[in-house]
């Protein structure tokens, strides 16, 4: 059974909403799952309320910001606290390579201003008793030695950060689109483990290219965690796979399925437009016979009832004896 190591969904924007989590939690109660980046000056600017709203199910839940002012992300911590949604960590991005981000110096441009994240890691320390984690890459553009990350790993860990999630690749601030960024530059999974064996203290979690169980497991032997993205999105059973790893056994489709409905449900009485929710469904039945008709159902409609949901998840599901 495993103890001292955690998986976790990672974050990405437009795709780990309330109602992706609320998915994904179906899957397995174990996972940390992380939100969508929501930059400081949306929570301090913006309707916080909104752009912070969790369901209760979702925990444990890491609240992902992205900023560059220290001032700024102590008080979007503050703000986060006073509303109460039960976040059990905040995480500081530095490492998405989008242009959206690199123009307000959030993501993975700040790897070159280590002092400045260390800044960030103690005032928001000072906000919370909540860990604050940092998830970044292994170097950025020509910065792309060992010793630039672990000279980066060590001046944010002085600042009381002990929890880093490490994406095994180099982000390309120029010439590369966030998608090729994830694809294009080579994965470099040596440089995490020597991390780990340069950092004993420090929990490092690795993420990059890890999408099947086996690959899981050979990373849990080197590394503290591993964290994982768009193979979760797209074939979120591997979450319920992962039930495995604590010595306990996955739920069924069918299961997951109908406590999916539930939740629709409640989300139909509140008013919201299902249609709209279930592109994030899409994955549930992957490499199941009847998959390619759910998707079909699902998708391009401008209203979906939950009993047609019912009757398009049900029909695969007694396909292939559920």
């Amino acid at each position: 059974m495993m103890t001292n190591k955690r998986i976790s969904l990672a974050p990405m924007i437009d795709y780990t909403t309330m109602d992706f989590r609320a998915f994904a939690r179906l899957f397995n109660p174990n996972i940390h799952l992380y939100t969508e980046m929501i930059s400081t000056s949306a929570i301090l600017k913006g309707d916080a309320k909104h752009h912070l709203r969790c369901h209760p199910s979702e925990s444990p839940v890491v609240l992902q910001l992205g900023g560059s002012n220290p001032d700024e992300m102590a008080k979007a911590v503050r703000v986060t606290e006073a509303l109460g949604f039960g976040y059990c960590e905040y995480n500081i991005n530095v490492g998405c390579p989008s242009d959206r981000v690199q123009h307000n110096k959030i993501g993975a441009c700040l790897m070159a201003e280590p002092q400045v994240v260390a800044d960030m890691v103690r005032a928001m320390k000072n906000e919370t008793d909540k860990p604050i984690t940092v998830k970044h890459r292994i170097g950025i553009d020509d910065c792309d030695s060992y010793e630039f990350m672990r000279d980066f790993v060590q001046t944010v860990a002085e600042a009381g950060c002990t929890h880093f999630i490490t994406h095994a690749r180099i982000a390309w601030l120029q010439g590369l689109s966030p998608k090729q960024n994830r694809e294009i530059p080579p994965l470099r999974y040596e440089e995490v483990y020597r991390l780990k064996q340069d950092f004993p203290d420090l929990t490092i979690e690795i993420n990059g290219g890890i999408s099947h169980l086996d690959d899981i497991k050979t990373q849990l032997a080197k590394v503290d965690g591993v964290m994982i993205g768009r193979a979760f999105y797209h074939n979120p059973y591997l979450m319920a796979e992962c039930h495995l790893l604590w010595g306990s056994q996955p739920p069924s489709h069918r299961q997951i399925f109908e406590n999916l409905i539930s939740y629709l449900k409640k989300r139909a009485d509140e008013g919201v437009n299902l249609a709209v929710l279930t592109r994030h469904y899409l994955g549930l039945f992957q490499g199941m016979a009847g998959a390619r008709r759910w998707r079909q159902d699902l998708s391009g409609k401008s209203v979906l009832t939950v009993d047609e949901i019912y009757q398009s998840g049900d029909r695969v599901l007694s396909q292939n004896g559920q």
